[in-house]
């Protein structure tokens, strides 16, 4: 896990420093790769109705054998890709549980969004941004070029300021 005295920012450029971000990009290929990494498959599946009308539009299941994401699937291809990249992010941060939720490590991870206020939203959130930034006009049938400051203005809508040590 990145170390936590260093600004959220620069947490996720660690993490995308150790992503082989395939050109074009490819959430397919990332997540073969993170399988691969991890030792089991990743599944991806679009949320059980239910879920989706309880106001949950991502999910991660991790058990010991296979990572489960699943994904709210009445929304556009470009939001359904974002919410398996949070979801991806949770994975890649090596968060285990809701904060203040003990797990012995045997018991499944279950991390639903539903919003963006504990550090490990924030997290996940920051990096699927970032990769979505830095594969921005890599030839993906979805991606789009990012605004000049866009990622200065995601993190000062997520509550976080850019200071000298952060290149702002």
């Amino acid at each position: 896990m990145p170390h936590r005295n260093l600004s959220l920012r620069k947490r996720c450029e660690v993490i995308l420093g150790h992503l082989d971000l395939t050109h074009p990009f490819s959430l397919d290929a990332l997540c073969a790769r993170l399988a691969e990494q991890r030792g089991r498959p990743i599944r991806l599946h679009p949320l059980p109705r239910e879920a989706a009308e309880s106001g949950v539009c991502g999910l991660w299941v991790g058990t010991e054998t296979v990572d489960y994401v699943f994904y709210e699937a009445q929304t556009t291809p470009l939001h359904r890709e974002h919410i398996v990249l949070h979801e991806l992010g949770h994975i890649l941060f090596g968060h285990h549980s809701v904060e203040g939720a003990e797990n012995d490590g045997r018991a499944p991870v279950i991390l639903g969004r539903t919003n963006y206020t504990s550090r490990q939203e924030q997290e996940a959130e920051l990096l699927a941004s970032m990769i979505r930034i830095r594969t921005a006009g890599s030839g993906h049938p979805h991606a789009a070029p990012a605004p000049r400051g866009a990622l200065a203005r995601l993190e000062s809508a997520m509550g976080y300021e850019r200071g000298p040590r952060d290149g702002g």
